[in-house]
């Protein structure tokens, strides 16, 4: 079995063209993990349908509990660097706990820099 993995990508944005940029973005490089042996956990690839049909928020004050349970469950966290990342706080975050657990953060580049529209 493969090592299991939590992909992170920026994703609030005030547009939502941009939001949706980045939900594609995100299954692009879960299914590349995927392809490479990976067991992913991409929380923009399923909270994203979510906070479309169901009007949720898509920040961090509102997702934090539900992704720091699946940070801990991950053996490793890999950050897309798309435009906004280090700016992201839910990112930022995501880092911060990974890197308090002992966890290795790896760091994925984006063809062009700016994969994620915005």
């Amino acid at each position: 079995m493969g090592k299991k993995v939590y992909l992170a990508i920026p994703y609030s944005h005030e547009k939502a063209e941009v939001r949706h940029a980045r939900f594609e973005l995100a299954n692009r490089k879960a299914a590349e993990l995927i392809n490479q042996g990976f067991i992913v956990f991409s929380p923009i690839s399923m909270s994203h349908p979510m906070c479309e049909v169901a009007d949720l928020p898509g920040d961090w004050a509102y997702w934090e509990k539900f992704d720091k349970a699946f940070l801990e469950f991950a053996d490793e966290l890999h950050v897309v660097m798309a435009d906004g990342w280090t700016e992201s706080i839910g990112v930022n975050a995501e880092i911060e706990l990974m890197k308090g657990m002992g966890k290795p953060v790896r760091f994925i580049t984006c063809a062009g820099g700016s994969d994620a529209y915005g």
